[in-house]
């Protein structure tokens, strides 16, 4: 299929198929997993990444910090990019700079080259959620998006739980090098059949390039993942509260420069509809308390239950199994009847998971455990398909490719004062029960008391997410989505 046949058949009454767009999602699908997968799979070779670099842990830990604040800082750009360049240009370039860099992390010899390459991964990967998901979102038409959109969003949720895996069995029966080498031809790949049938978007006339925004949104967005990165250590900690300080800071300004500008970097004013304020909101609280605790389960299981990394990696399974099932179905029902019944449903079985948690004890059965991480997987299926599409469906078709940016550097930030939330709280806890304590099996006590604690916490966030789920209704039809310009 040509680029200009794909155009064709995806803008001619009745002439979309499944069929038709399916290699176009497949070349992003292909882009968003590869760079979804790899903010998770070094995680698990950080312990050899230690002793490989003769190196302390608290550096190695930079290689996964760099590679965050290169991806929220690059994020703003998104929008602007696609419309001077036009996305799908946009798109494969950014898969290739990412497939490149992780080349580079393979052959780093030292602790600043791993942290240097892991940044030039961010800055390709970074473009390529946002623009894939605005992609998708043009292809598909609007009787048939939530279905496309939830089948585009099971390799976001596969991706997080199956990093692990992959890079346990890599790490133990391989090498280090190949949880960066393995991109190489999935990249190559990617850029093949992107290259071949991806439709030409065209792009919309390029604004001014905002200048100001420009420089503010990325500083903002990375000196507050670098605060929030630090705080996990130390909240009072200089480099934790210079990073909040200026980046708070920053991102005041970045948000008045883009209310006030005609053409700002990022479209803020679309927080006037109070149906995408509501979802995105909705959206930052189920973040919180899924993103959040995403790392807890892996240290649960190889620091208190001492599961081997390719182990744990095997018993986070049945999260994907669950949003694998799950996520397709949030689709169907969604084009039915909008985004409150699957999002209900999700966010009650989010709550329930961490909540059962809350029960965890030292003899708890690993079935038991599953069981909630296959809760959790079907509220994520649930949750995260109905909020991606109702905060799109919110958004005049025109903005759509400068609010992905929007709602994917909000993520990264979100995220990542979760993460830090609650491991600073985890940690926290973890002293307070560790300084009532001597013997060994009282250390295991304290170390499972700590986390039954702080996935309480989180389930009590969960529970402000299921209440605001009642109050998402789906969005009036906009008009602009009759004005959208046809693909050439």
């Amino acid at each position: 299929m040509s680029n200009k046949f794909a155009a064709q058949t995806l803008n001619e009454p009745g002439g979309f198929s499944m069929k038709r767009i399916v290699a176009s999602l497949l070349a992003v699908v292909i882009g968003t997993f590869m760079v979804i997968l790899d903010s998770t799979v070094v995680n698990v070779a950080i312990p050899t990444l230690v002793d490989n670099f003769d190196s302390t842990l608290h550096t190695i830990q930079w290689s996964v910090t760099a590679y965050t604040l290169s991806l929220s800082a690059v994020i703003p750009l998104a929008g602007w990019m696609s419309d001077k360049f036009r996305a799908k240009r946009v798109f494969l370039v950014s898969i290739g700079l990412f497939t490149f860099g992780s080349v580079l992390c393979a052959f780093a010899q030292t602790p600043s080259q791993l942290i240097s390459f892991r940044i030039l991964q961010g800055l390709g990967g970074g473009m390529v959620s946002p623009i894939g998901m605005a992609m998708v979102y043009r292809i598909a038409p609007p009787e048939k998006r939530g279905t496309i959109i939830g089948m585009f969003g099971i390799p976001m949720l596969l991706a997080p739980a199956l990093g692990p895996v992959l890079s346990g069995w890599l790490v133990e029966y391989v090498s280090w090098q190949w949880i960066f080498l393995i991109n190489l031809p999935i990249g190559i790949l990617g850029i093949v059949i992107g290259n071949k049938f991806l439709p030409n978007f065209p792009g919309h006339e390029a604004p001014h390039l905002d200048i100001l925004g420009m420089i503010l949104g990325p500083i903002a967005f990375a000196l507050i993942t670098f605060g929030i990165s630090e705080g996990s250590v130390s909240w009072t900690s200089d480099r934790a509260l210079s990073g909040l300080i200026i980046g708070g800071a920053a991102l005041a300004a970045f948000i008045v420069s883009c209310l006030i500008k005609e053409q700002p970097l990022l479209e803020l004013r679309v927080f006037k509809s109070s149906d995408f304020t509501r979802g995105i909101v909705a959206s930052w609280i189920m973040q919180t308390a899924l993103f959040g605790t995403v790392l807890l389960f892996p240290l649960l299981l190889q620091q208190v239950k001492h599961y081997s990394p390719l182990a744990t990696g095997l018993i986070l399974l049945p999260q994907a199994a669950g949003s694998m099932i799950f996520m397709p179905l949030a689709g169907r029902i969604f084009d039915k009847v909008g985004a409150r019944p699957p999002l209900i449903a999700g966010m009650t079985l989010i709550t329930g998971g961490l909540f059962f948690m809350s029960f965890l004890q030292s003899d708890t059965p690993l079935a038991y455990m599953m069981m909630t991480l296959f809760l959790l997987g079907s509220g994520m299926g649930l949750s995260m398909m109905s909020l991606n599409t109702h905060v799109l469906n919110a958004t005049p078709r025109h903005l759509v490719s400068r609010v992905t940016p929007l709602t994917s550097a909000s993520q990264q930030v979100v995220t990542s004062l979760a993460i830090a939330g609650f491991t600073g709280y985890l940690s926290s806890r973890m002293t307070v029960h560790l300084s009532r304590v001597s013997a060994k099996q009282g250390m295991l006590e304290a170390g499972i008391a700590s986390f039954r604690e702080t996935f309480f916490a989180a389930a009590f966030i969960a529970c402000a997410g299921l209440v605001l789920s009642f109050f998402i209704r789906k969005p009036k039809p906009v008009p602009a989505e009759a004005s959208e310009p046809e693909m050439a």
